[in-house]
This record gives C-alpha cells, sequence and structure tokens, in this order.
C-alpha cells in the first residue's frame, strides 16, 4: 500500500526526511564580550546644548572625559572606531563620546583641531592630552594613564 500524498508540495519536500534544525539565534551581548552592557558605550553628541551639558556635568568629578572627533566620509576615522569601542568597552569607569565634526564643527574649532580623527582628553573640564591620527598604542596608553590618575 502507497503513501496518500494529499498536496503537491509534500510530494517534493526536499527536507522532509533531513532532522529538524534549530533556526540561528543570535547570542546575548554578555556570551560576545564581559565588557558590554546595556546601555551604549559611547554617546554621540547630537547638538551643542547636549555637549555643554556632557561636560557640564563632568567638571565637578574625577571621571575621565575621552571625546572622539570623527566624520562620516572620513576613511581612518573608520579604521579607528573599532579600537574606540574596544577600549570603551574595557574602560567602563571613563566617560566616551563622539562628535560629528560636521554636525558640531564649534565644537571642533574650540580645540584648535585641524586633522582627523582626533581624541581629546578631558579631566575637571580641562584638556589634559591628545592623540590625532590613527595611533592605537599612544591612544591606549595615554587612555589608561588618565583613567588611573586623581588630579
Amino acid at each position: 500500500m502507497g503513501a496518500n500524498v494529499s498536496s503537491p508540495d509534500q510530494r517534493y519536500s526536499v527536507t522532509a526526511d533531513l532532522p529538524s534544525r534549530r533556526p540561528w539565534t543570535p547570542r546575548f551581548e554578555s556570551q560576545i564580550s564581559p565588557y558590554k552592557v546595556n546601555i551604549p558605550l559611547i554617546v554621540e553628541i547630537k547638538n551643542k546644548n547636549q555637549w555643554k551639558s556632557r561636560l557640564n556635568g563632568l567638571k565637578d568629578t574625577n571621571k575621565l572625559l575621552v571625546i572622539e572627533f570623527t566624520a562620516k566620509w572620513c576613511g581612518p576615522c573608520k579604521s579607528l572606531e573599532p579600537k574606540v569601542e574596544e577600549l570603551a568597552a574595557k574602560y567602563t569607569d571613563v566617560e566616551f563620546v563622539k562628535i560629528d565634526v560636521d554636525v558640531l564643527m564649534s565644537v571642533w574649532m574650540e580645540y584648535n583641531l585641524h586633522t582627523l580623527p582626533a581624541i581629546v582628553f578631558m579631566k575637571r573640564g580641562q584638556e589634559v592630552d591628545r592623540v590625532v591620527g590613527v595611533k592605537f598604542d599612544e591612544l591606549e596608553r595615554k587612555l589608561h594613564k588618565y583613567a588611573q590618575s586623581f588630579f
């Protein structure tokens, strides 16, 4: 006695004899990186008021502020981005912000910068150092130095 096939779809199904596969599911961020948290690690500054508020909020603290000046069209900025994200995940006690110079040119000009990418380190509202260009080792060395200091 032959099998009764009621629909053409069942007749031509290739996967009917294969074991069922579970669909791909993404892993939780905590499984991907031990440093990931549910809040953005780098805050993108979108306007002058947001910038002033962030800067003023840190003036009376000893927290290190790392400002990443970037632009969408900047190739070297894109190559630096993964390293900055990695450092932001590692140094969770440091405040990381990103400023697109095409959005907030006035802030970029306040720091008298002429080259991208540029990273500025601030403590208590004052610039303590900067890294201009794609210099991974220098960036990490200075970040470690200022994240540990208490001046």
